[in-house]
């Protein structure tokens, strides 16, 4: 029996997309052969509530494990806005089931973070055969111990570290460089560690300024030329951490911040004296080719993915936990956010290794 299966990336691009929907689409042509047809949805839900999609022919998913992006693209369509009917009166949740529904699908991937996830649910619940796969830098997806993505990332951002060491060093300044990560700093952490930052500022652990200044006094003293601070754009300080969200962006509005990092930077030189620079490398983050890491990931997910259509289960989101693939119900992890822990293990190896975590 012929089976129809679409394929959506949604949300921000990062590496492995393309290495995640070929693994899938290459196991289900192994399993099905002529049997399975695969509908593309063309950027994101966007796509999937405007009827935008179209079948791909088999040659459409080879050359493309390296490729970066998505060959479907992808767009923002924030999961809050998914059940308010705005101008134009569209009803975006039947939309998006009429659609499912006209190019006569068996079951959708959805391949996103955790705004992704959550709209994935909602689909779920109104009835649709659906499955999640972890996309997001961030590495912050609930029930998961690593997203496709975050490994590229991490090395981009070490990459950016060691290469504003020679500055640093040369110039004898403190460095302060913001890592990408909103709401959990796993890619701050990781790559601070990696490219040996002197001090690592995370959102779940609001920093001191004076303990930031502390650290770089500490390093000077013991004849240290300069200093790198990893900051992630989602971190604050503690007077920060006792005030709203909506409080706290409407501060930095009145001081024309979007992050904390250029405060930091000015903080660290009017209290140290010390020349202070910001490096902010942004979306590079999240572009260009996977990691072979990655496309092993990825791949790996894919074909997880094609195993679970084969077994009709639907209703979950792919993961890989303790190095095994495996798989979690929607409704369990959608709304949910992986937080770095106290207890991290490699919070654990900053601290043992003298790094300052403000």
């Amino acid at each position: 029996m012929m089976k129809r299966v679409g394929i959506l990336t949604s949300g921000g691009d990062c590496p492995g997309l393309n290495a995640t929907i070929r693994g899938a689409a290459k196991a289900l042509y192994q399993r099905f052969g002529s049997e399975v047809e695969i509908v593309g949805i063309q950027n994101g839900y966007d796509g999937l509530i405007k009827g935008e999609w179209r079948e791909m022919q088999q040659h459409e998913f080879s050359g493309i494990l390296t490729v970066g992006g998505t060959i479907l693209g992808t767009k923002r369509t924030p999961f809050k806005m998914m059940k308010v009917v705005e101008g134009d009166n569209v009803d975006k949740v039947a939309a998006m089931k009429k659609t499912y529904r006209d190019a006569r699908l068996d079951c959708l991937l959805c391949l996103g973070g955790n705004g992704t996830h959550k709209t994935a649910n909602l689909l779920c619940e109104e009835g649709l055969n659906i499955i999640g796969l972890p996309k997001t830098i961030d590495n912050d997806i609930y029930g998961t111990d690593v997203t496709f993505g975050f490994h590229t990332a991490v090395d981009i951002a070490t990459e950016v570290i060691d290469r504003i060491h020679t500055t640093a060093s040369s110039h004898r300044r403190c460095m302060v460089i913001e890592i990408m990560g909103n709401k959990a700093g796993w890619l701050t952490l990781y790559s601070g560690i990696a490219g040996g930052a002197d001090i690592i500022l995370i959102p779940e652990l609001p920093y001191n300024i004076e303990n930031v200044v502390d650290a770089i006094r500490r390093r000077s003293e013991q004849g240290k030329t300069f200093s790198i601070i990893a900051v992630a754009e989602g971190a604050y300080d503690v007077a920060e951490a006792a005030m709203k969200k909506k409080e706290r962006a409407a501060r930095r509005a009145e001081r024309g911040e979007r992050t904390a990092t250029s405060r930091i930077a000015r903080q660290v030189e009017q209290m140290t004296g010390f020349e202070t620079r910001v490096c902010v490398p942004g979306h590079m983050q999240r572009g260009g080719s996977p990691s072979a890491y990655d496309r092993v990931l990825a791949t790996e997910f894919g074909t997880y993915a094609a195993k679970l259509i084969e077994a009709d289960h639907y209703g979950v989101a792919v993961a890989m936990r303790n190095n095994i693939v495996t798989s979690n119900p929607l409704k369990d992890i959608a709304g949910k956010t992986k937080l770095v822990p106290e207890t991290c293990d490699m919070l654990t190896v900053a601290r043992r290794m003298g790094i300052s975590l403000g």
